[in-house]
């Protein structure tokens, strides 16, 4: 059994939302074991498949995941899955 990690593509397209102070921030999701998620996307088809259509997004680079990493700490990070109907929404970045 292999311990390694899939490889990323060099961009991902992660969905947003709006806060009440009119910024964008990635959208993340608590588990039902209350780790934090980050679901990011292969291709914009995939976001609107797999998220929503109507998500807004943007364009990351793997420094730009690491940066983010850094600022709101995700436990999970999930490229191309669809976030399960347990999890929820939090208010972080």
């Amino acid at each position: 059994m292999s311990d390694s990690r899939p490889t990323l593509p060099p961009v991902v397209y992660a969905p947003t939302r709006e806060h009440a102070d009119a910024t964008k921030r990635l959208a993340m999701h608590r588990t039902h074991d209350e780790r934090v998620a980050l679901f990011v996307y292969s291709a914009l088809d995939r976001l609107a498949d797999f998220y929503s259509p109507e998500s807004p997004w943007v364009l990351l680079s793997v420094a730009d995941l690491q940066a983010a990493h850094e600022l709101a700490p995700y436990d999970l990070l999930y490229l191309d899955k669809r976030p399960s109907p347990g999890a929820v929404p939090t208010g972080r970045r």
